[in-house]
C-alpha cells in the first residue's frame, strides 16, 4: 500500500471513529485484502482441518471491529494491530470451544449429593471397599 492510501486509511479510520459510517463503507475496501492477508497467517499455525475458514475469520473480524464503536485509532498500523489481535483471539476462543465438547459439554451433570441415587444396587466390591 503506498503513502497516499496509507495517509487515506488512516483518515479514515480517525472519521469513522469520530461516528460517520460512510467512511466505514470506504474504508472496507481499503483494508479487506490486507486483513485476509493476515488472516491466512493467523490460520498457517493450525491444523489442517480447521473448521474455520480464512473468510470466515476476516467476517468474524469486521463484525467485532463494526461493534467497537469507540476506538481511538492512531493510523492504519494501529489497526492492523487490533485485527491481528482480534483474530488470535477468536481462534483462541473457537479452540476453547471445540476442547470444552471434547470434555463432556452438553452432558448432564450430576452434583455428589446426587451420585448415590444413580446406582439402585449396590455392588458387593464397593461394599467391602466401603467397610474396609
Amino acid at each position: 500500500m503506498h503513502q497516499s492510501s496509507t495517509h487515506e486509511v488512516t483518515q479514515l479510520l480517525k472519521a469513522w471513529a469520530a461516528g460517520d459510517q460512510e467512511a466505514l463503507q470506504e474504508l472496507t475496501p481499503l483494508v479487506y485484502r490486507q486483513l485476509h492477508q493476515v488472516a491466512r497467517r493467523c490460520m498457517a499455525g493450525e491444523r489442517r482441518d480447521h473448521t474455520l475458514q480464512t473468510t470466515a475469520l476476516v467476517n468474524e473480524v469486521y463484525l467485532r471491529l463494526v461493534d467497537c464503536r469507540k476506538v481511538n485509532w492512531q493510523d492504519r498500523a494501529h489497526f492492523f494491530a487490533v485485527s491481528a489481535q482480534l483474530m488470535r483471539r477468536i481462534l483462541i476462543d473457537f479452540a476453547r470451544s471445540r476442547g470444552s465438547q471434547k470434555r463432556g459439554a452438553g452432558i448432564a451433570h450430576i452434583s455428589l449429593d446426587e451420585a448415590p441415587c444413580v446406582c439402585k444396587e449396590a455392588d458387593a466390591d464397593l461394599l467391602a471397599l466401603d467397610d474396609a
